[in-house]
């Protein structure tokens, strides 16, 4: 399954999604991981020294390689330079999944080795001097929604994206690519004002989305963020000498991690598990479509020189059994 964590800068999202993935790699669960934040911290909060986090490869560096392996013999494309970051799969075309091996993850993907167990990292890449200016953030996401699109997943593998703070992701598709969007809010008006858009944006296309309250103190914190968010609110998490110690670059063993957060690390994943059971799949597909189609008219046409409403195969739903079939 899917999972976004979301929410402002400095909410504590990427924090939480350390957590959670230590957390899933503590089951023994499959896990990949990416870093979609234009600040890069999930591998030093996953444990990586500076210099590791530094060499992670930039998906956004290796956009031709996705593309050319992802294309496949998919014939409604003519060239991997005609694919944007919403193209669709098609008959043809080649799948990521979780468990396997392949020239994306081989470029891409570093193992992290935590304390229960490993994970695969995958980053896109920080904003460098000579984008300043003249790239948009977007152009580097674009590599992971196009793997996002072509990833098909089980109910037991965890595919976990810590996105880009605030609402960016509504600039495409990406946010209907997940099970469940866990939303970071601070029990304050600015913490939940990204909660609102999300839940205006969301709400014409059925994604699942929780609130997590972070840095929680009193029950009138806790009292604010029912008020403000409702039925929404998941969990909430309070101080952490645990997560203060990982920010100090000194963790203790994850199995020290306090009791209150291990049960909310657990009803975390209890609720993405439920939303996973949920999934539409021939409604999942038909929103990548659309999407695509809205991209393709308001500038990939114009950009490729190519009508990329034909690369949609009208025929084709990602469906969970093409997990298990091998890739071609």
């Amino acid at each position: 399954m899917k999972i976004a964590f979301v929410g402002k800068g400095g909410s504590g999202k990427t924090t939480l999604s350390s957590l959670f993935i230590r957390h899933l790699a503590a089951c023994s669960a499959p896990v990949v991981a990416v870093d979609a934040d234009i600040n890069q911290h999930l591998g030093a909060a996953l444990g990586l020294d500076e210099a590791e986090s530094a060499a992670l490869p930039a998906m956004g560096a290796h956009l031709p390689l996705i593309k050319e392996y992802l294309r496949g013999s998919n014939p409604r494309i003519s060239s991997a330079e005609t694919m944007i970051k919403t193209t669709p799969p098609g008959e043809g075309s080649r799948l990521l999944r979780v468990r396997e091996e392949n020239p994306v993850y081989a470029a891409c993907a570093r193992p992290v080795r935590l304390d229960d167990g490993e994970v695969s990292l995958m980053a896109t890449g920080p904003f460098t001097e000579s984008d300043l200016g003249v790239a948009c953030y977007h152009s580097k996401v674009g590599a992971v929604e196009l793997c996002l699109n072509h990833l098909v997943d089980g109910p037991d593998e965890y595919v976990v994206v810590d996105m880009t703070a605030g609402s960016d992701s509504f600039a495409s598709g990406m946010f209907t690519r997940f099970d469940m969007t866990f939303l970071v809010a601070e029990p304050t008006r600015k913490g939940v004002s990204v909660y609102r858009q999300y839940k205006e944006y969301a709400r014409d296309f059925g994604v699942a989305l929780k609130v997590v309250g972070n840095k929680v103190r009193d029950a009138d914190d806790l009292q604010f963020l029912r008020d403000e968010v409702g039925e929404d609110l998941l969990v909430t998490v309070g101080h952490s000498d645990w997560v203060r110690a990982m920010e100090k670059g000194r963790p203790p063993r994850f199995e020290l991690l306090e009791a209150d957060n291990q049960a909310a690390l657990r009803a975390l994943r209890e609720a993405a598990d439920a939303s996973y059971a949920r999934r539409d799949w021939e409604r999942y597909t038909r929103q990548m479509v659309h999407f695509h189609l809205k991209n393709a008219e308001s500038w990939g046409n114009a950009k490729t020189g190519a009508d990329l409403a034909a690369q949609v195969d009208p025929a084709f739903v990602l469906r969970e059994e093409l997990a298990l079939t091998q890739p071609g």
